[in-house]
C-alpha cells in the first residue's frame, strides 16, 4: 500500500510509486537470492512438518523479499497466495484476513488489477471492523483512497474521507497510517490546484515520517514540496526539494520515482535557462523510462497488455469467421442436414449418459443405506459397549466397592487383636484393593466426563497417568472447544485414552504430547511421542484397539492418520467436522 498515483494536474504525470505493500512493515534489503533460497528451503521443511502457521508466516515475508528484489512481480503474488492458503488451513482468521489486505494492497500497484484490488479490500475490511481491530480497518480505509486517486475525475468526497480517516489514526496511534494519510491529502490537494494546502500537508507528513524513518514516504513529501516550489515558480526551491526526493528514491532502487523526479528536475532547470543541464536530465528521464519499462516492475502490465490484444484479435477472428460463413450460404442445407445428424447422435448420447446417471443415482442411495445400517450397527455395538462398562463400573463401586469397605472396617475394628506382622500387610493390601477398584471403576466410566465434561475430563487422565506412570504426558488446548453431548465427548476421550495407553504401554517414550485445536468448523486432535515407533499397516489391519479407533472416528464423521519410523516416535492426528458432531447428538433423538 506504500505508492501512490500523482496526477494533480498540469505538472504531473502518472506514475506509481513501488514501495512494499502488505501491513506498512519495512523489509530489510535484500543484495542477492541467497536469503531467498534459505527461506524457501525453510518454508519445505515447515510444510513437511505440518507446522502451517509458521509456513504462513514465512510465505509473507519471502513475498516482501521478492519485491525488495524485483518490484512488482507475480513471485510476490504467488508467496501471498501460498500464505493465505496456509493461513486457511490453520483456521487462522486474523492471518487468512491479513493476507486479503496485503493482495489488495499490492493489486492497487497494478492499473489493470484495481478492480480486483477493491474486491478483496471489500473482503478483509468487513472482517476487521466485526473484530474491531481499528488499526487493519485505517488500512483498509487508506487502500480504498489510494484506488481512489487513479480515477478521473476525482471524486468530491476523497478529502473528506481522508480527513476522517486521519482523524482516526490520530485516535488509535497509527502514526505510520498518519504521515500516509497526510501525504495523500498533500497529493490531493495537488490535484485540486491548491498548492498552499498541498504544502502544509506534505510539510506534516514529512515531519511525521522523518520521525519514523519511513525512506520512501520521506522522498514522496520532498517532491509534492518540490513541485508546490514550482508552483510559485521557485525553480531552484524545487530542484533543491527534488535533490533530496531521488537521493532516496535511488536507494530504494524505484526506477518509477526516478524517471518523474528527473523530468521535473529537467523542466526546472529549463525555466532557470540552463538547458545544458535540462538536456542532461532528460537524457537521464529517457534512460530510466527505458530501464522501467523493461524491469520486473512491468512485466504484470505488459502481459496484461498482450492478454488484451489477444482478446481483439479473436475478435477480429470471429468477425472473419462470420464474413466466411456469409459467403459460403449454399451450401447451408447440408450444414443443416448434418446438424440434424449430430443433434440426433447427441441425442442418443445424453439419453445413455441419463440412463447412467439414473443407474448410479440409485447405487449411490443403496449405499447411503448400507452406510445407515452400518452406522446403526456401529452405535448398537458402541452403545452396547458403553452400557456394559457403565453396568460394570457400577458392580465394582456399589458391589465389590462396598465389601471392600466393609472388610476394611472390620479389620480396623478388630486390630488389637490381630498381631502385627499381619496387621500392617493387611491395611496395605486392602488399601491398594480399593485403590485399584476406584481406578478400574474410573475407567471403566470416568466421572468427570459425566459430571463437568470433555476438556476436565482429559486434563483428570493426564493427572491421574502421570501420577503412576514414568513417561510424561502433556496436554495442550488451542481455540475455544464448544459444549459437545455425551455421545460425543464419550467417544472422543475413548478415543484419547486408547491411544495414550497404546503410547504408555508399547512406545516407551519419555514424553507423549496431546494437542487440542478448534475452529469453527472443525476440531483437530493430535497425539505425538517421541518413542520407538511401529509399524502402523501391520497393526491397523490386526491390532482390535486400533480398529476401535478407526470405527469410533469413523461414526463421528472424521479423519484418523498415522506416522511412525523407527526410533523416531509416533504421530496420530484426528480430524473431526464440528457440524457432523451436531448431526451425531440429533441422531441420538432419531
Amino acid at each position: 500500500m506504500k505508492f501512490c498515483s500523482l496526477r494533480t494536474g498540469w505538472w504531473i504525470t502518472p506514475f506509481f510509486f513501488l514501495a512494499l505493500a502488505g501491513g506498512f512493515q519495512p523489509v530489510k534489503a535484500v543484495s542477492d537470492t541467497t536469503s531467498v533460497d534459505s527461506l524457501k528451503k525453510q518454508i519445505n521443511g515447515l510444510v513437511q512438518a505440518k507446522k502451517y502457521g509458521q509456513a504462513a508466516q514465512s510465505y509473507n515475508y519471502l513475498g516482501k523479499l521478492y519485491h525488495r528484489q524485483y518490484g512488482y512481480n507475480k513471485y510476490t503474488m504467488d508467496s501471498y497466495f501460498s500464505s493465505l492458503k496456509y493461513y486457511s488451513l490453520m483456521g487462522d482468521s486474523l492471518g487468512y484476513f491479513n493476507e486479503y489486505l496485503a493482495i489488495g494492497n499490492y493489486y492497487t500497484q497494478d492499473y489493470f488489477m484495481q478492480a480486483y484490488a477493491g474486491q478483496y479490500l471489500n473482503k478483509a475490511q468487513p472482517y476487521f471492523e466485526r473484530t474491531r481491530n481499528m488499526p487493519k480497518v485505517i488500512e483498509c480505509r487508506l487502500g480504498f483512497d489510494n484506488i481512489a486517486h487513479y480515477r478521473e475525475p476525482m471524486a468530491p468526497s476523497l478529502i473528506t474521507h481522508l480527513r476522517e480517516t486521519e482523524r482516526l489514526s490520530v485516535q488509535y496511534k497509527q502514526a505510520y497510517s498518519q504521515a500516509y494519510a497526510l501525504n495523500l491529502l498533500a497529493n490531493t490537494y495537488l490535484r485540486a490546484k491548491r498548492p498552499d494546502s498541498a504544502d502544509y500537508f506534505a510539510s506534516q507528513s514529512l515531519i511525521l515520517s522523518n520521525r519514523l524513518k519511513i525512506n520512501w514516504l520521506i522522498s514522496l513529501n520532498h517532491f509534492y514540496l518540490g513541485l508546490v516550489e514550482q508552483s510559485k515558480n521557485h525553480s531552484l526551491a524545487a530542484i533543491e526539494a527534488y535533490q533530496k526526493s531521488y537521493s532516496l528514491s535511488k536507494a530504494e532502487n524505484n526506477l518509477g520515482m526516478l524517471q518523474e523526479l528527473s523530468r521535473h528536475t529537467a523542466d526546472s532547470y529549463s525555466r532557470l535557462g540552463d538547458y545544458k543541464k535540462a538536456y542532461d536530465w532528460s537524457l537521464k528521464t529517457l534512460d530510466l523510462a527505458v530501464r522501467f519499462y523493461t524491469s520486473e516492475q512491468t512485466k504484470s502490465i505488459r502481459l496484461q497488455e498482450l492478454d488484451s490484444q489477444i482478446k481483439t484479435l479473436g475478435v477480429e477472428k470471429q468477425l472473419v469467421d462470420q464474413q466466411s460463413r456469409n459467403q459460403n450460404v449454399l451450401n447451408s442445407v447440408l450444414i443443416v442436414g448434418f446438424i440434424i445428424s449430430v443433434l440426433g447422435v447427441f441425442a442418443l448420447v445424453f439419453l445413455r449418459r441419463q440412463q447412467k446417471l439414473i443407474a448410479h443415482q440409485h447405487t449411490v442411495i443403496a449405499q447411503q443405506q448400507i452406510r445407515q445400517l452400518e452406522l446403526r450397527s456401529l452405535r448398537a455395538m458402541i452403545e452396547g459397549q458403553e452400557g456394559e462398562r457403565s453396568r460394570i463400573a457400577r458392580d465394582l463401586h456399589d458391589g465389590l466397592g462396598i465389601q471392600l469397605s466393609r472388610i476394611k472396617l472390620f479389620v480396623e475394628a478388630h486390630q488389637d487383636e490381630l498381631p502385627l506382622s499381619v496387621k500392617e500387610p493387611l491395611n496395605q493390601f486392602l488399601d491398594e484393593a480399593c485403590t485399584e477398584t476406584r481406578l478400574i471403576s474410573n475407567d471403566l466410566r470416568p466421572y468427570a466426563l459425566s459430571t463437568f465434561g470433555l476438556i476436565p475430563a482429559l486434563e483428570d487422565l493426564v493427572q491421574k497417568l502421570n501420577l503412576v506412570n514414568k513417561t510424561k504426558l502433556i496436554l495442550e488446548q488451542y481455540g475455544e472447544i464448544p459444549a459437545l453431548g455425551d455421545e460425543a465427548s464419550t467417544m472422543i476421550y475413548r478415543v484419547v485414552q486408547e491411544l495414550l495407553n497404546n503410547a504408555l504401554k508399547h512406545a516407551h517414550a519419555q514424553t507423549v504430547t496431546m494437542q487440542l485445536m478448534a475452529s469453527e468448523k472443525t476440531t483437530l486432535i493430535s497425539v505425538d511421542d517421541d518413542g520407538q515407533g511401529a509399524d502402523f499397516d501391520n497393526l491397523l489391519v490386526k491390532g482390535n484397539g486400533i480398529a476401535n479407533i478407526k470405527s469410533r472416528i469413523d461414526y463421528l464423521g472424521g479423519q484418523v492418520m498415522w506416522q511412525s519410523e523407527p526410533g523416531k516416535g509416533t504421530s496420530v492426528m484426528i480430524s473431526l467436522p464440528m457440524q457432523k458432531l451436531q448431526k451425531t447428538e440429533a441422531l441420538v433423538v432419531a
